[in-house]
């Protein structure tokens, strides 16, 4: 769990570097950069994964103990649903 916390503080300044790089391509070429779109949309469903996991809402564990999130997964917000679950 200490792994996961350290490795979400790092992908805090992280997203914040995507964020800049993608606005300054945007100020330049007027379109955001398609590989750093779908790494950003990977990102953030990593950054996702590691706080369900460090809050116990998911055993799963994440990068690098399972492959990347590719960013299209579904985002469960219902709780209760997970509750049933167990």
């Amino acid at each position: 769990m200490l792994f996961f916390t350290v490795i979400y503080s790092i992908s805090k300044f992280l997203i914040i570097g995507v964020m800049l790089f993608q606005f300054g391509t945007i100020l330049m070429t007027e379109k955001p950069n398609e590989q750093i779109l779908k790494f950003s949309n990977g990102l953030s469903a990593y950054i996702y994964q590691i706080i369900q996991f460090l809050s116990f809402n998911s055993e799963q564990r994440p990068f690098p103990f399972s492959k990347w999130p590719n960013g299209t997964q579904q985002i469960n917000t219902n709780s209760s649903d997970h509750l049933a679950d167990q």
